[in-house]
């Protein structure tokens, strides 16, 4: 069995609670994975909840195969979970949830698919993808996610939620809170609010390298 100290454990379930604590998801309606090392991926147990969530919730696989390795049953959403931190070498936490206002959005007839009310999305997420309603846990939803998710940080799911990557904890659940922003703006706004252009998104990396 691979090395998973009790520190991995509890920075896990710390994650959890932090993403419960700012109200990204309710009861069982999200997940998480981090991958630990280049062998072992930790995901939440399926239908846990996060924001409660005990260390004997934790399932522990293994990252090439996907087999379980504690007797634990992962996240019904494990196989995009899987697939995208095969796909990114470059981030090692997925999240699922279903923040308010970003879920209410993603439920609206017509969307909106510019979300740059603020600096914080061109800058901290960058292209926001989104894809119609796909069953949850269906091998559909595992391809289509980990296929999108291959050139975005976060993706909304049509009358589901949204899914949010990152290279740590801190860095989901930044995107995750800043996405839930503007998406609160958008709405309180009446869809109304002014989207930054993409000069002024230009001039504002420009001095963010500096």
């Amino acid at each position: 069995m691979p090395i998973v100290t009790d520190s991995h454990l509890r920075a896990f379930v710390d994650a959890a609670h932090r993403i419960g604590t700012h109200q990204l998801l309710l009861c069982s309606s999200g997940n998480l994975s981090w991958r630990i090392n280049e062998q072992t991926i930790l995901i939440s147990q399926t239908g846990s909840w996060l924001p409660y969530m005990t260390k004997d919730q934790i399932c522990i696989a293994n990252m090439s195969d996907g087999v379980v390795i504690n007797n634990v049953k992962p996240s019904m959403d494990s196989g995009f979970h899987f697939g995208v931190l095969r796909a990114r070498k470059d981030v090692n936490v997925v999240l699922h949830f279903q923040s308010l206002y970003g879920t209410t959005l993603a439920s609206l007839p017509n969307p909106p698919i510019n979300f740059n009310v603020i600096n914080e999305v061109p800058q901290f997420i960058g292209p926001i993808a989104m894809l119609d309603y796909i069953c949850p846990g269906s091998p559909e939803i595992g391809r289509m996610v980990t296929d999108t998710m291959r050139n975005n940080n976060l993706l909304v799911l049509r009358n589901h939620g949204q899914v949010v990557v990152g290279k740590d904890f801190d860095e989901v659940i930044q995107r995750a809170l800043f996405f839930e922003l503007a998406c609160g703006i958008i709405m309180r706004s009446n869809n109304e609010a002014v989207r930054l252009t993409e000069d002024q998104i230009c001039e504002m990396n420009r001095y963010m390298k500096k």
